[in-house]
């Protein structure tokens, strides 16, 4: 908006470039104006307030004078009375200035005042096309208008409620982070510069802040400290889901490769590390801000003003590739416009990402949007979350939990100017995929030592890696999440361990699923040891293969191909439903198709025994329907190594 009203000025100045007559013949007036356009140059606002004064005392109807005070009332975010000059201008010239109308238009939306501002459109839009600048802003702010009546007719549920003296200061708290398990909240603070001689009121700069939950309280906010705070800004920021890992916003550093870049830290040992560069090729020449992690740390989304993109701002996505992060690719224009997309925010779901944009038709200066991942790298058409989420005023900086019934973002709604941290509970139509979590350990079987482990989540339909993360090294403590829409395969794995697989079952389920406590011990690779393949699915009485059991067959595939001196028994054991006979014939199959499978994957036969066990083994009782499915499994037993 600053750049449209920087076009004011130069209808003020063009006159004399080219020129032209003033609207007055008053010398007195022309001299006045002419004081106060020397004024503006050395930004001396009280000076040009004066002249220009004079000059409409001298000329009640100098056009110029008007149109400068408008620009002058805007600079100082007084609106209302850069409204009024402006109208007045276009009062006593109204063929003389076609573009002002659209000016016009941009200033009333900013105040809510949708029906002025479609007046200023269609008189903008009733212009020749050769006559008029910026056609297609006119066009946007006469969508908006419609847009925004019409949305206002019909509100969406909305009580935000202030996160209370905990959070919230005097100064003004904005870009909400929140851990998928809601115990850690991390925001923004702008602050008074410190010095020797105490604050400097006039010069801020920002730092990070965070509070932990207890029951259902924040405790008083707490500084995050050296090295994350500096006596620089630290901006946007996110967390991945464990809050282990910490990516932010920070411009003109010393180590920066453009005006902003992103920066990662971790917490280790009770402290957050030194803040380190991302580097190339996520951080350019141009500036990138608004980071947002995906839960397991694999995806970035930020915003970018590098070439390739639609408009000023736009959102891309670069994903972790061992240690490093691969070229940004952009969203596309399913998400992004020509005008101004900023805090992306892509929920644990992975699926559901919500931003601001200027682009698609909204309320005014900036909205907050949702689209949702397809296959393919594409994303749903952008749905404006509506009024009164949404205003004349910008919004921007949501972020929604893991359950995803309560959304966190800052707003001066509250008392005062500053903005404030509040939080709302999410309409149904604009919730993403509830998301519970699972957190525990991995460790050794043997000796309890906590391992570093890679731990997968599959979709058992697709066979998609849906979630990746590692186990902390040292301890082995992890937190995964588990979105409530799919079903779903965990396999955990590190060298010189037999990998671990388990499932979950969530297909239908949209309610509220407990997070889940698991400790995974892994074995090693040593003669005898077993793992339950607990992916493998057979259809009923049947030994045909279900698909979804393909994402962990290509699991021990890879393990095999990983370990080619190790010689593997494929095992089926049954419960004791049926004749012990036909149980035994049932496993001794059900292990057959296994091997057979491993077999044309290219595992050498000679590296594969299948044996049926029927339930001559079990691992449970047979008197419950839980102890029967325990018994119904497929196993892999190391054999031999060579």
């Amino acid at each position: 908006m600053k750049l449209l009203w920087l076009y004011i000025v130069l209808l003020v100045t063009w006159g004399n470039a080219w020129g032209q007559a003033y609207s007055t013949t008053s010398k007195r007036a022309i001299k006045q104006f002419e004081e106060a356009r020397a004024c503006f140059e050395r930004m001396d606002d009280a000076c040009v307030e004066e002249a220009l004064l004079k000059a409409i005392k001298a000329d009640p109807e100098f056009v110029e004078a008007y149109r400068m005070m408008a620009q002058l009332n805007f600079d100082r975010g007084e609106i209302e009375q850069a409204i009024d000059y402006f109208s007045t201008s276009l009062e006593l010239d109204p063929l003389g200035n076609p573009d002002g109308y659209r000016l016009m238009a941009g200033l009333t939306i900013r105040i809510g005042d949708y029906i002025q501002t479609l007046e200023y459109v269609d008189k903008f839009l009733s212009f020749p096309p050769h006559e008029v600048r910026n056609r297609e802003e006119g066009v946007l702010l006469r969508e908006n208008c419609l847009f925004a009546l019409k949305a206002m007719e019909n509100p969406v549920p909305f009580e935000p409620e202030n996160l209370g003296d905990a959070i919230n200061s005097e100064f003004s708290e904005y870009w909400p982070s929140l851990s998928v398990d809601e115990q850690k909240l991390m925001f923004t603070v702008m602050l008074p510069l410190e010095s020797k001689e105490g604050t400097l009121p006039l010069r801020m700069q920002e730092d990070f802040f965070f509070s932990i939950r207890t029951g259902n309280q924040w405790e008083s906010r707490r500084s995050a400290g050296i090295p994350l705070n500096t006596l620089d800004n630290e901006g946007a920021h996110t967390m991945t889901a464990d809050g282990m890992n910490l990516y932010f916003t920070a411009c003109n550093r010393r180590d920066g490769k453009g005006m902003c870049d992103l920066y990662h830290s971790t917490w280790t040992d009770g402290n957050w590390s030194t803040p380190t560069n991302l580097g190339s090729p996520v951080n350019t020449r141009y500036s990138e801000k608004h980071p947002s992690i995906s839960a397991d740390g694999r995806k970035l989304y930020f915003t970018s003003t590098r070439p390739g993109g639609l408009g000023s701002y736009d959102i891309w996505i670069s994903v972790k590739i061992g240690d490093s992060w691969s070229e940004p690719v952009n969203l596309g224009d399913s998400v992004n416009t020509t005008g101004l997309e900023q805090s992306p925010f892509i929920h644990p779901d992975q699926q559901s990402l919500y931003f601001s944009s200027t682009g698609w038709p909204g309320m005014g200066q900036g909205d907050l949007f949702l689209t949702k991942a397809l296959s393919k790298g594409l994303w749903s058409r952008s749905i404006n979350l509506g009024y009164p989420i949404n205003t004349h005023n910008n919004e921007m900086g949501l972020t929604v939990n893991a359950r995803g019934n309560r959304a966190y973002f800052a707003s001066d709604r509250g008392e005062g100017t500053d903005t404030d941290l509040f939080t709302f509970e999410l309409p149904l139509e604009i919730r993403p995929v509830m998301v519970s979590y699972m957190k525990g350990r991995v460790y050794d079987s043997r000796n309890m030592k906590g391992i570093e482990a890679v731990m997968q989540l599959i979709d058992l339909e697709t066979e998609e890696v849906v979630m990746e993360l590692e186990s902390h090294q040292g301890n082995g403590d992890y937190l995964i999440s588990l979105p409530t829409d799919r079903d779903y395969a965990l396999n955990v794995s590190t060298d010189g361990y037999l990998f671990y697989s388990d499932h979950f079952t969530f297909s239908g389920i949209h309610s509220a699923v407990d997070p889940l406590h698991m400790d995974i011990p892994l074995e090693r690779i040593i003669a005898g040891s077993t793992v339950v393949l607990h992916n493998v699915f057979f259809e009923t009485e049947s030994h045909s293969l279900h698909k979804e059991s393909l994402a962990e067959l290509n699991k021990v595939y890879e393990f095999l191909e990983r370990n080619p001196s190790i010689q593997v028994e494929i095992s089926g054991h049954t419960d004791n439903t049926g004749s012990p006979q036909h149980n035994m014939e049932l496993s001794e199959q059900r292990a057959g198709e296994v091997v057979k499978y491993l077999d044309n994957k290219g595992i050498q036969i000679e590296r594969l025994l299948s044996t049926g066990y029927g339930e001559e083994v079990p691992v449970a009782e047979n008197d419950t329907e839980e102890g029967r499915r325990l018994n119904r499994r497929t196993e892999l037993k190391i054999v031999r190594i060579q």
